[in-house]
């Protein structure tokens, strides 16, 4: 169910233990080969399905397309807002859903610039809202195990418009895919103990934008493997994790 969709009164009879997801995304820079709203794209994408699977079963918020991408405004297009307006914003939205009685909210995140505010954002919320069940699912957190059967490329190539979100792009939208002018570009790290990727974490964090990530590309990864096969293969992965993750959120 789409939140927006119901009338108040539709809303109102909804069972309070149904989960309410809320996708946290951004309209940033992709390289020069995918869109600027690549991670809204995906996020919509997972919410679509995962309402298609679960029906009333779950409630979806209105995406919140533009968070946080300070890291990618040395590139054109890339929209941001600072963390604490960020955090003043989404907790004031949850508190609307908690308001009218959800118990069960859960944040899915498609931006890897979301991470950190989001586990604030999951502190300072639950911790003000002990009533309130309160998650975050990152997509390609929730099926590492999955995704990592997938990847063709070495440690590096899957970070940033790169094998995994160029593949789903294709698959979601092929006609935004300019993958003649698609550029591999492996991370650049000053440090192998700060190395990460998206199903790596580093030892230790080192702060890089992501000019100094890319080295001026825009691209940290390899975009070369993508395949609209591997972003249903991918978006396959991600959906049954999703939906296994939210059925037991509703059973709590």
């Amino acid at each position: 169910m789409k939140w927006q969709e119901l009338s108040s009164p539709g809303l109102d009879a909804v069972d309070r233990n149904t989960p309410v997801i809320l996708n946290i995304a951004a309209i940033e820079q992709h390289g020069p080969h995918l869109p600027l709203d690549t991670d809204a794209l995906i996020g919509r994408h997972f919410t679509d399905r995962i309402d298609a699977e679960l029906g009333d079963q779950v409630l979806i918020l209105p995406q919140l397309p533009v968070c946080c991408s300070r890291h990618h405004m040395a590139f054109a297009g890339t929209l941001t807002v600072r963390h604490e307006t960020f955090l003043a914003y989404i907790t004031d939205l949850l508190g609307s859903v908690a308001a009218h009685g959800f118990r069960n909210i859960v944040i899915f995140n498609s931006h890897g610039g979301n991470l950190a505010i989001g586990q604030v954002v999951l502190e300072s919320f639950g911790n003000d809202n002990p009533g309130v069940e309160l998650f975050m699912l990152t997509w390609w957190k929730i099926a590492a195990e999955e995704l990592a059967k997938i990847q063709e490329t070495e440690f590096g190539g899957v970070g940033h418009a790169c094998e995994f979100e160029t593949s789903l792009v294709q698959m979601i939208a092929p006609e935004l895919v300019e993958i003649d002018v698609a550029v591999d570009q492996l991370p650049v790290h000053d440090f192998h103990w700060a190395a990460a990727d998206l199903l790596n974490a580093g030892r230790a964090a080192h702060h890089r934008n992501m000019h100094q990530l890319s080295d001026g590309t825009g691209v940290s990864g390899c975009p070369s493997k993508a395949s609209p096969g591997k972003g249903q293969a991918i978006s396959d992965a991600v959906t049954r994790a999703a939906v296994s993750m939210l059925r037991d959120i509703r059973g709590i």
